[in-house]
C-alpha cells in the first residue's frame, strides 16, 4: 500500500511509504522515479543484507533493524530482523516494509508535525540511526540473560536446560555482529564533513557503541559455552575417577577369588582348616593397602 508522507507540492520534497508493497507498486515507483531494476530486485529480497548503492539520481539503501517481536529461540536473520528499504534523491525519499515498523510510524508523525528534517538524505539519516539504535536497545537484555545463564552454570547441578538457550543467544549475537560489518559503508556514508555540520555524529558513537557491545556479548557467550562444556567434562572425570576407585579395590579381590573358585582337585587349601579365615585376612590386608596407598598419592 502506497502512502504520501510529504507532499512535494507543499514541502521542497516528498516522502512516499510503502507497506506490504506488491509488484503493481514496485512498477510504479521504479517507472515513476527511474529506479534499476537491480535495486527492485534486492528490495523484494526477503533475506537480503544491509547496503548501500549510489546511482546517478538516486541513493538505494537496505537497513535491517532489531525485530519488535523476535523470539528467543530464532536464530535467522529474517526472524531476528525486520528489513527497510529506502530510495532517496535530491527532492524525494521512498521507504519499503513489510510489516508495520513502530520507530518509522513515530518518525513519520515528527516528520508531519514538526519539518525539522531537512530533506530527504536527513530522513534516511534518521532511519539508519534509529535502526542501529535498536541493536543497542537489546544488547542489554541479552547481557542480563547471559548473566543469568552463568548463574545457573555455577551455582546448580542441573546444568542441562540452559545449553539450548545459551547456544541460541551466540546465534542471534553471530547474526547481528554479521550486520553491524556491514552498516560500516552507511555509518560512512552519513558521516561526512558535510553531515557534521548539520547533525550530530550520534550515528557513529551508536555504531561504535553497538560494536563494542556485542564483541563483549560474543566473547562471553564464547567463554561460558566452553566452562558448560569443561564443568559436564569435569563431572563425568569425577564420575569415572569413582567407578575407578571402586574397580581398583575389587580387581585384587576379583583375582583371588577367581583362584580359588576354578575347582581344581589337587588344591590343598581347600581342604585347610584355616584355609577361608586366611583368605579373607588377605582379602582384608590387600584392601587396607590399596585404601592407605590411595590416601597418600592424595586420590581419595
Amino acid at each position: 500500500m502506497i502512502t504520501p508522507i510529504i507532499h512535494k507540492e507543499k514541502d521542497s520534497f516528498e516522502w512516499i511509504d510503502i507497506s506490504a508493497p506488491t509488484k503493481e507498486d514496485f512498477a510504479t515507483i521504479a517507472l515513476k522515479y527511474n529506479l534499476s531494476e537491480a535495486s527492485i530486485k534486492d528490495c523484494i529480497e526477503p533475506a537480503h543484507l544491509p547496503k548501500i548503492e549510489a546511482f546517478e539520481s538516486y541513493t538505494f539503501i537496505i537497513l535491517r533493524a532489531f525485530s519488535e517481536k523476535y523470539k528467543k529461540n530464532s536464530d535467522t536473520i529474517v526472524e531476528i530482523t525486520e528489513r527497510l528499504s529506502i530510495f532517496y534523491g535530491a527532492n524525494f525519499i521512498i521507504t519499503i516494509h513489510k510489516k508495520p515498523i513502530e520507530f518509522l510510524e513515530n518518525l513519520k508523525r515528527e516528520v508531519q508535525a514538526d519539518l525539522r528534517y531537512k530533506g530527504p538524505r536527513h530522513i534516511a539519516y534518521a532511519l539508519a540511526l534509529l535502526t542501529v539504535s535498536s541493536y543497542e536497545n537489546i544488547a542489554n537484555f541479552l547481557a542480563e540473560r547471559l548473566d543469568k545463564f552463568e548463574e545457573v552454570v555455577f551455582l546448580t547441578k542441573n546444568r542441562k536446560p540452559i545449553l539450548q538457550n545459551v547456544y541460541y543467544i551466540k546465534r542471534q549475537v553471530d547474526v547481528i555482529k554479521k550486520i553491524l560489518a556491514l552498516y560500516r559503508p552507511m555509518v560512512s556514508h552519513f558521516d561526512t564533513e558535510l553531515f557534521k555540520n548539520l547533525y550530530t555524529r550520534d550515528i557513529e558513537d551508536i555504531y561504535l557503541r553497538c560494536c563494542l557491545l556485542y564483541d563483549n556479548l560474543s566473547e562471553n557467550t564464547a567463554q561460558l559455552l566452553t566452562i558448560y562444556f569443561n564443568i559436564s567434562s569435569n563431572h563425568t572425570n569425577e564420575i569415572m575417577r569413582t567407578l575407578t576407585v571402586f574397580s581398583v579395590f575389587f580387581m585384587p579381590l576379583t583375582f583371588i577369588a577367581g583362584i580359588y573358585g576354578m575347582n581344581f582337585a589337587n588344591m590343598p587349601e581347600l581342604a585347610w582348616y584355616y584355609g577361608y579365615p586366611l583368605c579373607i585376612a588377605i582379602m582384608t590386608v590387600l584392601s587396607l593397602a590399596i585404601y592407605f596407598w590411595f590416601k597418600r598419592k592424595g586420590w581419595l
